[in-house]
């Protein structure tokens, strides 16, 4: 455990150019002759690296999206399946911040979506598409943290539905060569709270640390968790959860160190980034996301130990029934939530696990809100024996085709194993 020492109450050449003695012209005129063409050189190919992206209004049945980068990789997976699906659904998403979605949604005609965005192929290629110049509304939002966990924002926006969809957890990261195995609550407050004055060593670099801003889900979660205002914490903001990683294993010495970032991406970057045990207030030791710190099996999370996860969202309009305007968004929430029969491509189950997220089904403890209080839960449909077997490949559940292969303890046959019910 690193040591908390006393601190203070909280809070030169160019192309040369041969000129006859009776040019009427000059070296200058020359020179700028020579740079004119220089000016055309680049600007042509300026023009045809811009013209290898597509405009994104080509891209067929092409929804608009935006929030956190914490989602981007499972919403990577997602687009590449329903991509692929007889009438394609693109989806197209920028990752400014988690938060930005409800500014987005909230009053869509003054937060238009400009520049670039990124978009996936059928293989699960991410692309890059122009955005029209003028901007584009968006069409849904997706976030790792409830809408009114965001800094001012107190309500949902009229018109938007909230529709629920897997859990992460949010790890506190250093570099694989880093010897810190755990950190709590009380620590990375004064860490990320005060810097180099909090004194808790080794973390006392401030260059050192990966923040996120205040619109990112993940400081917005450890925000909740330790107590420090979601704009005032220590450190240097890498702009993406990936950002986070690439941050911390460029410092020069490891042990000084330290970010967060979301569990999916914590866990596909596990050959340069490893994931601390964190110890939450009250508790009497750190717990890793899963049973120890090199399993996938997310066990920690689906029991209940590891106190750092949350749910993920994604936000649309909708009607007077709850139901998307958008058809397309229909398809898209409707498969993600479960609300519609997915086409046998899109299989939400094995892009959940294989992102490293867990589905409900899986979670045998569960919480009205960000890092509210959990309580027992029993999923409608398990799928804990699944999950297992997807994520670590093997579990102990029996193996089955029908009820009549389980055992009376567990008889009910789901994905292929006896679950309780």
């Amino acid at each position: 455990m690193p040591r908390l020492s006393r601190v203070p109450s909280p809070p030169q050449g160019g192309p040369q150019v041969r000129q006859h003695p009776s040019s009427l012209h000059g070296p200058r005129a020359c020179l700028r002759a020579w740079l004119g063409v220089l000016a055309c050189l680049c600007t042509l190919g300026a023009t045809r690296a811009h013209a290898a992206n597509p405009t994104c209004a080509s891209l067929p049945g092409a929804i608009y999206g935006t929030g956190g980068s914490a989602t981007q990789p499972f919403i990577g997976k997602y687009a590449a399946a329903l991509a692929g699906l007889a009438t394609p659904v693109t989806v197209v998403y920028q990752a400014p911040g988690a938060c930005v979605a409800m500014a987005a949604l909230g009053n869509p005609s003054a937060n238009l979506l400009k520049g670039t965005a990124t978009y996936w192929n059928t293989a699960g290629k991410a692309l890059t598409c122009d955005l029209p110049l003028a901007g584009i509304a968006a069409d849904f939002g997706a976030m790792g943290v409830y809408a009114t966990s965001c800094p001012g924002v107190t309500q949902i926006p009229a018109g938007v539905g909230d529709f629920l969809g897997v859990i992460s957890s949010w790890n506190f990261i250093v570099p694989n060569n880093s010897t810190q195995q755990s950190i709590s609550a009380e620590a990375a407050y004064f860490v990320f709270g005060y810097g180099a004055a909090g004194g808790v060593d080794p973390w006392t670099t401030e260059s050192a640390l990966a923040i996120r801003n205040a619109t990112s889900a993940a400081t917005v979660v450890i925000s909740i968790a330790t107590g420090i205002p979601a704009n005032k914490f220590k450190g240097v903001d890498a702009k993406t959860n990936q950002g986070s990683v690439n941050n911390i294993i460029a410092v020069s010495n490891p042990e000084t160190a330290l970010g967060y970032c979301s569990g999916e991406v914590a866990d596909a970057n596990r050959n340069v980034a490893r994931t601390l045990a964190y110890q939450h207030f009250g508790q009497s030791t750190g717990y890793w996301p899963d049973s120890s710190a090199t399993a996938f099996d997310k066990r920690g999370v689906r029991e209940g130990e590891y106190f750092l996860w949350t749910s993920t969202h994604l936000f649309a309009f909708v009607d007077s029934g709850g139901v998307p305007t958008n058809p397309n968004i229909a398809k898209f929430i409707g498969y993600f939530a479960g609300t519609l029969p997915a086409p046998p491509s899109v299989n939400l189950l094995d892009l959940t696990i294989a992102n490293g997220n867990i589905p409900q089904c899986a979670m045998h403890v569960w919480r009205d809100g960000d890092l509210a209080p959990l309580y027992s839960y029993q999923p409608p449909t398990p799928c804990g024996c699944y999950f297992d077997f997807k994520a670590t490949g093997s579990t102990s559940c029996t193996p089955c085709t029908t009820n009549g292969d389980c055992p009376s303890a567990s008889p009910v046959c789901r994905y292929g194993f006896c679950e309780v019910q």
